[in-house]
């Protein structure tokens, strides 16, 4: 039962960074893109106002995925926090600023007020966007772990080529992926700009995605993870064919499933480790050394059974809730 139950959890957490990644990833997306597509203040406010009712709501798909793990694989939780602890920090200060920027950017009309939290938000996108890949393509290429499984590197080792080149891939993909919804999410004027801009994004983001996946294969090869990293690349170019023709509805669901398929590829690469040490096999932490008692996983898949679809309905209803798209005339001067 244990090694089922830690089995679930692996699967349930891989799940929630997939969710996390699909829904988080526009709204990194789309602030990366605010000094790029806001050319007035107007035009600024018109695409905030397209995360503004989901984007805190995001962030929770983050906060289960962070006490999933914690609870379920302790001895991963720990392992990671230590010794990723300055990138981990970063991309919390970094959510904290983007977060107070939401709120704090119409609470003034100055210039100068706007302008500062219009540059918090940009950072506070880019940064977690940037360095999330390099955490993911660290815990699949493995780090130095020693016996203790502790982790014995240093901030610069983390900062090695397949990890950054993890850091490319998925600042590009999220950047396309906001430029995607905005398309969809906007009209006018804003909605070809944007269109045009995915276009644009498309061809390098396709190119760093195949580049990333590739060395993952050849770092990790695993069949299955191989095929799903497949699916992502013909779903990667269906999202710009879907672009091209202006069809934003079927191009945001391509880049969304790249994003989930590329994930859960990850997390079956990794499978049954969940931090491979690259000092020896034995120092890896795994689904079994890693996780908590079975009282504990049981107990957690009743939560789960019973939580999870309240906050699918909730989520979801607020999607719908405020799926129609906007326009600048809508925004007051």
């Amino acid at each position: 039962m244990i090694m089922e139950l830690t089995t679930v959890w692996f699967a349930l957490i891989a799940i929630l960074w997939a969710g996390y990644f699909l829904l988080e990833g526009f709204d990194f997306g789309v602030g990366i893109l605010l000094p790029v597509l806001g050319r007035d203040d107007r035009e600024r406010r018109l695409l905030i106002n397209t995360i503004g009712p989901v984007w805190d709501g995001n962030e929770v798909w983050l906060l289960v995925a962070g006490g999933a793990t914690f609870a379920a694989f302790p001895e991963w939780y720990a392992t990671l926090f230590s010794g990723f602890y300055l990138p981990l920090l970063l991309i919390l200060v970094a959510l904290i600023i983007r977060g107070v920027a939401f709120e704090y950017r119409g609470k003034r009309d100055g210039a100068v007020w706007k302008k500062r939290w219009d540059l918090s938000i940009f950072v506070g996108s880019l940064v977690p966007a940037l360095l999330w890949g390099v955490a993911f393509g660290n815990i699949v290429r493995g780090v130095r772990l020693d016996e203790r499984h502790e982790y014995v590197g240093g901030f610069v080792s983390l900062l090695n080529p397949y990890a950054l080149l993890g850091g490319l891939t998925t600042l590009t993909l999220f950047t396309l992926h906001g430029a995607v919804f905005l398309a969809l999410k906007t009209d006018g004027e804003m909605r070809r700009r944007a269109n045009k801009l995915a276009a644009t994004i498309g061809l390098p983001a396709v190119a760093i995605a195949a580049a990333f996946l590739i060395c993952t294969a050849i770092i990790r090869f695993d069949g299955i993870g191989v095929g799903l990293f497949a699916v992502a690349a013909v779903a990667l170019v269906a999202a710009l064919v879907a672009n091209r023709l202006g069809r934003e509805g079927w191009a945001f669901i391509a880049t969304g499933a790249t994003l989930v398929l590329a994930v859960l590829g990850l997390f079956v690469t990794l499978f049954p480790n969940v931090l491979p040490s690259t000092i020896g096999d034995a120092n890896s932490l795994t689904v079994h050394n890693a996780s908590s008692t079975p009282y504990t996983l049981k107990v957690m898949t009743w939560v789960a059974v019973f939580f999870t679809p309240i906050v699918l309905l909730y989520q979801g209803w607020t999607y719908w809730i405020f799926r129609k798209r906007l326009t600048v005339e809508k925004i007051p001067a």
